[in-house]
């Protein structure tokens, strides 16, 4: 890899994992086709069955495109230790048509895991605003880091994939003291981080323009994929004042077009290229009706990262 690659993903256009959350209903080559005009050479693979199952259908869908799989976001509810076996068993499903189209070993795609989010009420109901209350306990942390590595190690051994947990608001590890307890608590040879800069921003409860480069720099060691979202700061101002749950700040637009919110983008690839990160940055942009077009929001928010030299 000699490059920083620019990807996006299913849900900037409508295809959510929430019910309830899905926009208008379009294929999958309408999207992948429009992904493709827009700009982008990657794409995620989105809910199970929204792309083709069949290995060698999807393979000929993506090298049609020259498009590259990044990676595939699988949520477990990984506080219950009664629903890892199932868990494991949906994330090498999905592992499995990961590797299946992966390109190359410097292109192989991750496994992006994650808590059941938007499930506990409590959590969802304040998201974007979580206080050390509402965390896990010792032995429900003992349970969710047991979880992870377990499925990770499983995707690693029969796959060969990596496995990147991805923070989330409304999920159990939100905050940067929930990343910092979960990364602690798990093998840095086995499990690295999808660092999404719009949860993250809104996950640490304030809009300071600093928390993202804060948390590029804490948990640096352990990044290996890149969310590039947005956090438009009224929105998330007047969801944390009012107690809008998570839900709600999405339906008005909390996650915004790049360059609209509050989050340092020139930070964030300035210090990526600090780094000597070579990796993929996937775009996402929540977009839902009434929010215009999803072809061309992924069309400017490419140009804007044309304008940071991506």
């Amino acid at each position: 890899m000699n490059q920083i690659r620019i990807g996006n993903a299913p849900c900037s256009w409508g295809k959510l994992e929430f019910e309830g959350m899905k926009a208008e209903q379009i294929g999958y080559q309408q999207m992948l086709n429009e992904l493709v005009e827009t700009g982008y050479t990657g794409t995620e693979l989105g809910d199970w069955g929204f792309m083709p199952t069949d290995p060698s259908i999807l393979d000929l869908e993506l090298r049609n495109r020259n498009l590259t799989m990044s990676g595939a976001f699988v949520p477990v509810a990984l506080k219950y230790p009664d629903v890892h076996k199932e868990g494991e068993s949906n994330a090498l499903k999905v592992a499995h048509l990961l590797a299946s189209v992966s390109k190359t070993d410097d292109e192989k795609p991750f496994l992006v895991l994650s808590d059941e989010n938007g499930s506990d009420p409590v959590r969802t109901q304040n998201a974007g605003r979580i206080s050390s209350e509402m965390a896990m306990n010792n032995e429900e942390w003992f349970a969710f880091s047991h979880g992870v590595e377990r499925i990770a190690h499983a995707v690693l051994m029969e796959t060969g994939l990596l496995t990147v947990f991805h923070h989330h608001c409304a999920g159990y590890v939100e905050t940067p003291d929930e990343i910092g307890r979960l990364m602690d608590m798990t093998d840095p040879g086995l499990l690295g981080l999808v660092f999404d800069t719009g949860h993250y921003m809104y996950g640490s409860g304030t809009n300071d323009p600093q928390n993202v480069l804060k948390g590029l720099n804490r948990f640096g060691d352990r990044i290996w994929y890149m969310h590039f979202k947005d956090c438009q700061p009224e929105i998330a101002s007047k969801a944390r004042c009012e107690g809008w749950e998570y839900f709600k700040a999405i339906e008005h637009g909390v996650f915004c077009e790049l360059g609209k919110g509050c989050v340092d983008f020139l930070s964030v690839v300035s210090w990526l290229q600090s780094k000597g990160y070579h990796g993929w940055i996937c775009v996402e942009q929540d977009v839902l009706p009434g929010m215009g077009s999803p072809r061309e929001s992924a069309s400017r928010n490419r140009k804007y990262l044309s304008i940071l030299d991506l």
